[in-house]
């Protein structure tokens, strides 16, 4: 049907309306996207380049070289040393299992490096380099160097790595580090994005672990360009890290590693303190271990083997060790007695050999006693007796703040691993930890370092070096970080009688000059050394009254373990302390195993090296001259000086 002119008319008005709106929007819609493009084109143009930047320039971490560790002399004891390695990056070798048997026959593989490798590389997007090959020789990096361009993806590094060039004979003091675990990052709160690097290294234990935040150092950057799927292009710039911070101790190797050469195969310690300043000059712990094993990780079989070994190698015996300290704490019982006016200077005890405590029997080591005692005698003999009656007076907790003074019982603020507090027991701690009362029978035990008490070699140590000085002195290891020197503290007087110190060490002399004394066999001869000591010893098993009555068993004739620790405490020169040494030898079977490493020891320390054949008994010159030629074969001389830092 045709429409009429008028209906024609209108729907042509319709259709320019709509034609007019379509249109209109188009125009806003095309204009408001102009103005978006100017906006994001001009406007936004500089932050929208920035994140085209972000997304094609990676900053990745360059690891610090590790601040090295120094002895009071400047002899490198812990270095950074080139570390060679060889990497391969899966996709760009192509078959990997052909690359690495060609690789094979140009430097020997660890089978267990190839499989921790292999884990890694299914783990690891493609493109990410795995180590086949860690600490490889120069000769070996040399080949594989010439022969790249038959090895598709692999790669010859240099990078640095822990070393220990005296090896076991610091050991127990500088610890290791060790590749970052799992279990190291998950004891930190924020840990560093250093941490996260591959095989990065980091202090375990030791002092390296214990001055982990000033040892690492600063990471460096560098800005790397990279494809879409994130594999490096190339290098754009970098920026060096700041090397960590040089630590020098107070220890001096070559006495360090006289007096780790001179333990020998006991499971023992020897701590050597000055008795000026407070500095250790050797902290020896017997059987050692090579640190440089755990450098790159551990083998199982080279683990298995420290840690079944009854010596136990792995522990810091001269720090971390606690020991019944025998008679060696029988100063400490004579100064309480003297604080407390119990006995006079010539003011003696009768020792039958034995003392009856509570309806028990307490012996003497010397089965016939000692007779009358005064207390230099007593000292000098070790008589038992005599301090089970002064200690039955004065009483337990007057003995353990004697104790106290000296330095037992306290932990001493090292960056070493686990330093031991000890146990100084008194009437209180029993009731506290034990729930039960004090008994006499418990200060007759104590009076003579039985019983509860235990303390350290370093405590020991610390109490003798006290003794011979007359002040609070405090052990410390580190001299100084960076070159900048560690403040020495004033030193205050101990709060005891310095007639009664007098007294005392007026004993500890006789115990190594007086024919009589306990250590007279073992005593320095040269004048202007002669020292003052004491010996120990401390039982690890109860001695029966059947076996008593047949006869105790002979250390000797006991299995290892059961035999008694051996002890010996001295410092010398006796008019002018100069140092003071503790040793314990664990089951040496008593003193005699402990007195004449104690003596060797302190003659190396005063002399500053071998001492002449005159400052030994004559008759034991011609063992001392064979012992002599074997230490200084073990023992390292000062070739490794202080290297600059670049």
């Amino acid at each position: 049907m045709r429409k009429t002119p008028t209906e024609i008319t209108e729907v042509h008005s319709r259709m320019s309306r709509r034609t007019l709106f379509l249109g209109g929007s188009m125009l806003a819609f095309m204009t408001g996207l102009g103005f978006r493009m100017r906006h994001l084109q001009l406007d936004q143009a500089d932050q929208y380049r920035l994140l085209a930047e972000e997304n094609r320039i990676n900053i990745r971490l360059i690891p610090p070289a590790r601040g090295e560790i120094f002895d009071r002399n400047g002899i490198v004891l812990a270095r950074n040393e080139p570390s060679y390695r060889i990497t391969l990056v899966p996709e760009d070798a192509g078959d990997v299992d052909k690359v690495i048997e060609k690789l094979a026959t140009l430097v020997e593989l660890d089978p267990n490096e190839l499989d921790r490798a292999v884990t890694e590389m299914r783990r690891s997007p493609p493109f990410l380099p795995v180590t086949i090959a860690d600490r490889v020789s120069w000769d070996e990096l040399s080949r594989v160097a010439v022969n790249t361009p038959a090895l598709p993806g692999i790669t010859p590094e240099v990078g640095l790595s822990r070393y220990y060039p005296l090896r076991g004979d610091l050991a127990h003091v500088l610890g290791y580090v060790g590749p970052v675990s799992d279990y190291d990052l998950s004891k930190i709160d924020n840990p560093d994005q250093l941490l996260r690097i591959p095989r990065f290294q980091i202090g375990k234990v030791g002092l390296e672990g214990r001055m982990e935040d000033d040892l690492r150092g600063v990471a460096g950057t560098k800005r790397v360009e990279v494809n879409a799927v994130g594999r490096v292009m190339r290098e754009l710039d970098r920026r060096e890290g700041q090397q960590g911070d040089d630590v020098q101790l107070t220890i001096d190797q070559q006495l360090q590693s006289y007096a780790q050469a001179r333990l020998g195969d006991e499971s023992a310690a020897a701590v050597v303190m000055d008795c000026v300043t407070g500095d250790l000059l050797a902290v020896a712990s017997a059987p050692s271990f090579d640190p440089n094993l755990f450098v790159q990780g551990i083998s199982v079989t080279d683990y298995g083997t420290l840690t079944s070994d009854n010596h136990r190698p792995l522990a810091a015996k001269s720090v971390q060790g606690a020991y019944p300290p025998g008679s060696t704490f029988k100063m400490i019982t004579a100064l309480a007695a003297l604080e407390a006016g119990i006995v006079g200077y010539g003011g003696t005890v009768y020792c039958p050999g034995h003392m009856k405590v509570s309806n028990r029997r307490f012996h003497c080591w010397k089965r016939g006693g000692h007779g009358h005692m005064d207390l230099a005698g007593a000292l000098r003999e070790s008589c038992d007796v005599y301090f089970y009656d002064l200690a039955i007076q004065v009483g337990i907790d007057k003995i353990s703040e004697v104790a106290t003074k000296l330095g037992l019982g306290q932990r001493y603020d090292l960056p070493l691993s686990g330093v031991a507090r000890g146990l100084n027991p008194n009437r209180a701690w029993k009731a506290d930890v034990r729930g039960a009362d004090w008994v006499v029978g418990d200060t007759a035990n104590a009076s003579i370092g039985q019983g509860f008490v235990l303390a350290s070699p370093l405590q020991l140590a610390v109490m003798t070096a006290r003794l011979a000085s007359g002040k609070a002195l405090d052990p410390r290891i580190v001299k100084s970080v960076n070159g900048v020197e560690e403040t020495l503290p004033v030193v205050p007087n101990l709060e005891l009688n310095a007639a009664h110190l007098a007294e005392v060490q007026r004993g500890m002399f006789q115990v190594s000059n007086h024919r009589r004394g306990t250590a007279y066999s073992q005593r320095i001869i040269d004048d202007e050394f002669r020292m003052a000591g004491k010996t120990g010893t401390s039982q690890v098993r109860n001695i029966t009254a059947a076996e008593r009555a047949r006869g105790v068993t002979r250390n000797e004739d006991l299995p290892w373990e059961r035999r008694d620790h051996g002890l010996f405490v001295n410092y010398a020169p006796y008019d002018n302390p100069r140092i003071a040494v503790a040793v314990v030898v664990e089951h040496g079977g008593g003193s005699k195993s402990a007195t004449p490493i104690g003596r060797d020891i302190t003659l190396q320390a005063l002399y500053g090296g071998t001492p002449p054949l005159s400052a030994y008994p004559a008759k034991d010159r011609e063992k001392i001259k064979k012992q002599q030629e074997e230490m200084q074969k073990l023992v390292p001389g000062r070739e490794i000086t202080r290297r600059n830092r670049a």
